[in-house]
């Protein structure tokens, strides 16, 4: 009677304790639930690419600054305009001819950069109170203008002629000084004035300036 009561006993633990030791190893194997979206497509991830590229795929492992704008390259100090302060002006001695009076009008570059000046010169021919005592120059729209490369120390100058008053009757003033303001500049440049008298009317006799050229004009 005893006998007959254990048997049965014992064959449930059996089928009980196998089926515990089936299911630790069914997950063991990976048998159990999966987790919806965890799993990836073979070839990579479908995670979109970068904003706006319309790509799918692998994202690229990011490089330190991967993605951001490169600075705008530094102006050079070269090949921009030259301006009043880092320039020097001055007169040449007069080279008469043929009834003419011939005057180089000459900008120095006084600075430690190079810088361009193009086009003509302002002239203002003044007194010892800086008023003006003559007409503007004319200038020589007729000749073709160009970019001078200053280097320090280089120089670039206009030609500035008029017919000898003496030789067509006009009036005449001394002035004291001349103002010479660079190409696109507003500032002036005072110098001395030894030339002797010029027109003091828009008549005859007016100077004219030549475009800006490389060299002194010797």
């Amino acid at each position: 009677m005893t006998l007959r009561l254990l048997v049965p006993g014992l064959l449930i633990g059996c089928a009980v304790l196998t089926g515990c030791t089936g299911r630790h190893t069914d997950d063991a194997a990976g048998g159990g639930p999966s987790v919806t979206g965890s799993a990836s497509p073979a070839g990579g991830s479908t995670a979109p690419g970068p904003a706006g590229d319309g790509t799918s795929g692998p994202s690229p492992t990011a490089s330190p600054g991967t993605g951001t704008a490169s600075p705008a390259p530094a102006v050079p100090a070269t090949g921009r305009r030259c301006h009043t302060s880092e320039l020097r002006a001055s007169v040449g001695a007069d080279h008469p001819g043929a009834g003419q009076s011939n005057f180089a009008l000459v900008l120095t570059n006084a600075s430690d950069r190079t810088c361009t000046v193009r086009g003509f010169p302002g002239v203002a021919f003044v007194d010892g109170a800086g008023e003006a005592v003559t007409p503007d120059p004319e200038r020589a729209t007729d000749e073709a203008r160009q970019t001078v490369t200053l280097a320090p120390g280089a120089a670039a100058w206009s030609a500035m002629t008029y017919t000898n008053p003496a030789l067509t009757g006009v009036t005449t003033v001394t002035p004291a000084a001349l103002r010479i303001t660079p190409p696109d500049e507003t500032a002036w440049i005072p110098v001395r004035w030894t030339g002797g008298e010029v027109s003091d009317t828009g008549k005859a006799s007016v100077p004219r300036l030549s475009p800006l050229r490389a060299g002194d004009g010797t």
